[in-house]
């Protein structure tokens, strides 16, 4: 997904708040399975309507995506998303200048490597 300067700043506004950080790291590590709404409130110590109100605002800003199953709204991290938004700092936001990407090069490779 190619990100435009808007959804960039839609993306890092939403990050900016601790909760929805939090979520959006929960996200990640449940994988594609995702986790009810009420779970993931649970894991980062919001109530539901605050867990609720966090993860529509990540939804608008195309960092998570939802689904619903019987009962439940389950949401999963937009991989998709994520990945665009970190092109966007790697290709506008940084010029590809040769520090900056090997910086993020050997994060991606020590994190990729803990799989």
């Amino acid at each position: 997904m190619k990100m435009d300067e808007h959804q960039a700043l839609d993306a890092f506004g939403a990050l900016s708040q601790e909760t929805r950080l939090r979520m959006v790291r929960t996200l990640v590590i449940a994988g594609q399975e995702g986790l009810p709404a009420g779970a993931v409130g649970e894991a980062v110590g919001a109530s539901s309507s605050g867990a609720s109100f966090h993860l529509s605002h990540l939804e608008r800003a195309g960092l998570v995506t939802s689904r619903r199953e019987a009962r439940s709204i389950i949401y999963t991290a937009n991989f998709d998303g994520l990945a665009g938004l970190v092109e966007f700092l790697m290709r506008d936001c940084c010029q590809g200048h040769p520090f900056v990407v090997e910086g993020a090069s050997k994060a991606a490779a020590a994190c990729c490597a803990a799989e």
